[in-house]
């Protein structure tokens, strides 16, 4: 990208917050030809995109649909927009090696969690696991996604949400049931396996925490690991709160609530193009 043909845009996006948001842009901007490197603020909510001139608002229409209340801040244009272009380098070995262990520690106890849940009677702890699939979900399809055309990537992606979808409408449906029909979660199996998930957690943390410094996307997976251990937490307090008031509902609040987390982000990943 020559200083000439270059620019730098920034955008605001009010409804990012997580990595699974910051893939789902990544992919929505895959394969557009003017575009040459993403860079993202999470704790700022900003985007910004080095690219070709007069291609901001080509790059606009693609955000739109996601529905996170993206719009464009500024454009710098010649020489200046070229300034922090990131490079390839934060893509490295290490990097690769941490998410795969990430990918799989999610994966697992996507199953542990379950089983767990179906087992105890737990809504939190079904919703909690489909937590689970969506992070493993989203690393998976960005591991997938290298070396493969557009298609590829957003036909995984639509699998991906799906499925997700599925899940969600699921456990929005046995919470519903069980608020009317009635249920008996078990405290104690389900703080054994919250506990479980949260070691599983924090693990996944303490891998990504080390590099954390080391670009964008590692500095998103830190935010990501750091926000499902606090769901976690929740999942443990509401067991607690089940143990102590002998009430059901702590459980099915917090399903509901991991539930909906989850039905929202298959519907952001459903509306790629």
């Amino acid at each position: 990208m020559s200083p000439g043909s270059a620019e730098q845009s920034e955008f605001a996006v009010p409804r990012m917050d997580c990595p699974s948001e910051e893939r789902t842009i990544r992919m929505a901007l895959d394969g557009l030809a003017p575009v040459h490197a993403l860079s993202f603020d999470l704790p700022g909510r900003r985007l910004t995109v080095w690219h070709e001139q007069g291609a901001a608002s080509t790059i606009a229409e693609r955000l739109e649909p996601l529905g996170f209340g993206a719009h464009l801040v500024e454009t710098r244009t010649g020489a200046s927009a070229l300034a922090g272009l990131p490079t390839p380098e934060a893509q490295g070995g290490a990097e690769a090696r941490t998410l795969w262990a990430v990918l799989a520690i999610n994966a697992v106890m996507f199953g542990v969690e379950l089983v767990g849940g179906l087992l105890v009677q737990s809504t939190g702890l079904l919703a909690d696991s489909l937590d689970m699939f969506a992070d493993a979900a989203v690393y998976g399809l960005s591991l997938y996604a290298v070396g493969r055309s557009v298609t590829h990537k957003v036909r995984a992606a639509r699998v991906s949400g799906v499925l997700q979808l599925v899940l969600a409408l699921g456990a929005l449906f046995e919470v519903t049931r069980r608020a009317f029909q009635g249920s008996a979660p078990e405290p104690t199996g389900m703080l054994g396996v919250a506990a479980l998930a949260l070691v599983a957690n924090v693990t996944c943390l303490v891998l990504v925490s080390r590099h954390r410094d080391g670009g964008a996307h590692m500095k998103a997976s830190y935010i990501f690991s750091t926000n499902d251990v606090l769901a976690n937490l929740g999942v443990i307090v509401a067991g607690a709160l089940v143990a102590w008031t002998g009430s059901r509902f702590p459980d099915l609040g917090v399903g509901a609530i991991i539930g909906l987390l989850v039905l929202s982000g298959a519907v952001r990943i459903l509306r790629l193009r």
